[in-house]
């Protein structure tokens, strides 16, 4: 069914399912960063224990988000949906009665399963339930509405921190989880895919978790592995990740197509992501502790010290995707991390005896401003550089890059920057490991900045025979020396991605960094 009206009660339903469903990720996002000192103080963690409560729900969420779009499209996305919303409200209540870390950190994995299969069915059931003039604005109003949720999340998730109890931070979901079951059982239309492939790539998926996860292991437990181990474990990731390449090469139906990568566009955006999204990832969870740990902030201020982020995305990203469509996305994916990382810069200057409106505001302010340049125009050359047919996959396999340069950045870092134990909860020890952790962001930044000036190239304009322009964007969708497919013979490829470009519910306080913007159109609706 995709004839329904957005005026209409139905129509009304599913934007309130997809806007609860979407919005129960992005608070528990927003309130994990603001949360940990509390849950390291009450259940004693170390500083591993706050990585893996960090990264456990990175850790599933990375691994199975594209296995979960293929789910809902031969299995039913209102189906998917509500079984992604339950195993979501479930986990969080497992969360909010945890007793011990380790009963935390397999809760936060279990989110990130139920996260993988919620967070692709939000957007699906909207794009495959509205007749086709109307999804634009479908999408427009998740959009807006999420970006509300982003922004009072902090408030509310800090508030609940603070006077309540962390703990309630994940209880909260179960009542919203209750009402967005009930209202996509009883007012969303089901949808799916006709056409889907009843084949998934079970192998594939499990590689790529046990890939993630034993490189994860390696960079965390290092101390209590030990050398050799710790190498040897992450040898171990290594081959298994070397071995997904493999079985998606021969694989009939792969979860990530190979095919994708021969275009030197794609491939680059995707090498700038995974560089951005670990600086991003480690930047607020440095910063969060920093603020709690050194400057004495309480959760609700922590939480609120990054909200001129959203503000910035939500009034910004916009235009900054106007900008990529004259001028090509070069500039900006190139210019936007530099300036990330000079925001980082100013924001390694945060100590004891800092002000707020001197000391972190403007890094803040500047980091926020970097990410409005760079944020569209990366959504926009990653779907331009890909075969039509590939457009959801292609979203969804930079979604999982970012998710996965996030995991890795939280789980090496502390240990590069030489944090451990229960460094995180002593001042002098964990401000001079911060100060590194933000230069080494800093970094990765810039060098973000470098592959975009690199390596990414701004679409040709041609003449088509009718008189119109086509952009052809160069090594997209081809191999290196053959003639562009077909698929990238498309009017103002890049224009019309970004100009459609609005942010989707983002918060910069979240454990996974920023969640990204949905770029809207008739025949994709990602959210990266």
């Amino acid at each position: 069914m995709s004839d329904v009206a957005l005026a209409s009660r139905t129509g009304r339903f599913v934007v309130a399912a997809a806007v609860l469903g979407s919005g129960m990720a992005l608070l528990d996002g927003t309130v994990v960063n603001v949360a940990l000192v509390r849950m390291g103080d009450e259940l004693h963690a170390s500083m591993a224990d706050l990585q893996w409560i960090t990264n456990g729900y990175l850790l599933a969420l990375a691994s199975l988000i594209l296995l979960g779009g293929s789910l809902g499209d031969l299995y039913g996305r209102r189906r998917i949906f509500v079984i992604g919303v339950t195993w979501f409200t479930l986990a969080s209540a497992a969360c909010g009665l945890a007793q011990s870390p380790g009963q935390l950190v397999v809760a936060r994995v279990l989110q990130g399963v139920g996260g993988a299969l919620l967070t692709p069915g939000s957007l699906a059931m909207i794009q495959g339930s509205f007749r086709p003039d109307d999804r634009g604005k479908a999408i427009g109003a998740w959009s807006g509405l999420g970006g509300v949720a982003s922004a009072i999340g902090p408030f509310v998730g800090g508030w609940l921190v603070q006077f309540a109890s962390w703990r309630w931070a994940f209880l909260v979901n179960v009542p919203l989880g209750v009402v967005t079951v009930w209202i996509a059982q009883r007012h969303v239309p089901e949808t799916r895919n006709p056409q889907a492939d009843h084949r998934f790539d079970v192998p594939g998926a499990l590689l790529a978790t046990l890939s993630l996860g034993t490189v994860t292991l390696a960079l965390i437990q290092h101390e209590a592995l030990g050398p050799a181990r710790a190498v040897l474990v992450g040898a171990l990731g290594l081959l298994l990740g070397g071995a997904f390449v493999v079985v998606e090469r021969r694989s009939a139906h792969p979860m990530v197509p190979p095919s994708l990568f021969r275009s030197r566009q794609f491939s680059a955006a995707n090498a700038m992501t995974l560089l951005v999204y670990a600086a991003l990832g480690a930047v607020f969870f440095f910063l969060t502790l920093q603020l709690q740990t050194v400057l004495g902030y309480g959760p609700l201020q922590a939480g609120l010290a990054s909200l001129p982020v959203t503000v910035l995305m939500l009034l910004l990203a916009a235009r900054g995707g106007e900008l990529a469509s004259r001028i090509g996305p070069r500039l900006p994916m190139t210019v936007g991390p530099v300036v990330c990382g000079v925001g980082t810069l100013l924001l390694a200057g945060v100590g004891a005896g800092s002000s707020y409106w001197s000391g972190v505001l403007p890094g803040i302010t500047v980091f926020g401003l970097g990410l409005t340049l760079l944020v569209a125009p990366l959504t926009a050359t990653v779907l331009a550089a890909a075969p039509d047919r590939y457009a959801g996959v292609a979203s969804g396999v930079n979604n999982a890059v970012a998710r996965a340069g996030s995991l890795l950045a939280v789980a090496a870092l502390p240990a590069v920057v030489g944090l451990s134990g229960s460094d995180y909860a002593v001042p002098e020890a964990f401000s001079a490991g911060y100060r590194t952790a933000m230069l080494l962001c800093a970094v990765l930044l810039v060098a973000g900045g470098i592959v975009s000036w690199l390596l990414i190239r701004n679409p040709v304009r041609e003449a088509a025979p009718e008189g119109e322009e086509v952009e052809r964007v160069p090594g997209a969708g081809t191999p290196a020396g053959g003639p562009p497919s077909p698929e990238h013979d498309v009017t103002s490829a890049l224009g019309s991605a970004t100009r459609r470009t609005a942010p989707a519910g983002w918060s910069c306080a979240g454990s996974e960094g920023c969640p990204g913007t949905v770029v809207r159109s008739e025949d994709t609706a990602q959210d990266r």
